[in-house]
């Protein structure tokens, strides 16, 4: 009964993401969000939502899940009756003005010091070796997500500007240069590349069925790597080490070279500033080295004078 009352605003809410181009994970993990707060409801009617209504479920949910979770479901309820508004079944967004968890933005991303990092490409083997290296360079150098990665076709790679258009959040597209290094093996990929099972398939990358590689066979690879490289190096152990870390070790190393925030917040494709901010790590050594780098007077000898 409770799912009838709701049905128009979940159908409404899945037709508004898809016209915005959200990711088919993130459209499955909202529509989630929103039907457990529509639970919460109760059957109340949209229309009385307040923030206060937001807040307690919130709350609630904080009993349960990580300050990381609670701030994806409230993600996911701005975006819900932003799309009611945008069809004219809502007229405020009582989420808008709800603060995210200052536990979350105070969270450090976890990413491969530069060492490491490079090291990860002897990690790579099999039979795919160079398509396999092409697809961790892509994430680790120059910032990929794995579903953009997943998305590549054949015409969003330019050989002679050594250069890839990437399709990211929010359909938006941005233009990344490639290192030389990474271009080469961007090239050995198109000489090698599996004919695909369907001749007018643009996949950049292709399994060894002839299909566009799947998001969770580029997981499987990266894991694997991730799997190989922790057994040669504890300091890692604890760490859960995914593809969405090599992004986050690609803007820190951007940033660790003093590349300009907002040429990173460009090429991580980020709508915020905000968002980029994260990967500015400071390290202890680094508070150390800045005040050591200042000039003291010789203390004992300006206690003795006096």
């Amino acid at each position: 009964m409770i799912e009838e009352r709701y049905e128009e605003p979940v159908n409404v809410f899945q037709l508004w993401m898809k016209q915005a181009g959200y990711a088919d994970t993130t459209k499955k993990e909202y529509v989630r969000e929103v039907r457990n707060f529509l639970a919460y409801l109760d059957g109340t009617e949209l229309k009385h939502v307040k923030k206060l209504t937001i807040v307690s479920y919130l709350v609630q949910e904080k009993e349960q899940l990580s300050d990381r979770a609670r701030n994806r479901s409230l993600a996911a309820l701005r975006s819900f009756f932003k799309a009611l508004i945008d069809f004219e079944l809502a007229v405020t967004n009582p989420a808008q003005e709800v603060k995210k968890s200052k536990t979350e933005r105070n969270r450090k991303p976890i990413y491969l010091e530069q060492e490491l990092l490079a090291l990860t490409i002897n990690y790579i083997e099999g039979k795919y070796q160079e398509r396999n290296i092409a697809i961790l360079l892509l994430m680790a150098y120059c910032g990929l997500r794995v579903g953009e990665v997943h998305r590549l076709n054949i015409s969003n790679y330019d050989e002679e500007k050594a250069t890839i258009t990437v399709l990211g959040k929010g359909r938006k597209w941005n233009e990344i240069p490639l290192a030389p290094e990474v271009n080469q093996y961007m090239k050995r990929v198109l000489q090698q590349r599996i004919q695909p099972y369907r001749p007018q398939d643009e996949a950049f990358f292709i399994s060894q069925k002839g299909r566009r590689l799947s998001i969770r066979q580029i997981q499987k690879i990266i894991s694997e790597m991730f799997k190989q490289l922790k057994a040669e190096h504890a300091e890692l152990q604890g760490l859960q080490l995914s593809c969405h870390k090599l992004r986050h070790s690609f803007a820190t190393l951007m940033l660790r070279n003093q590349v300009d925030i907002r040429v990173v917040k460009e090429l991580m494709g980020h709508s915020s500033i905000d968002t980029t901010m994260i990967y500015t790590h400071i390290h202890d050594e680094e508070k150390k080295h800045a005040v050591a780098s200042i000039r003291m007077p010789d203390l004992q000898t300006e206690i003795n004078v006096r």
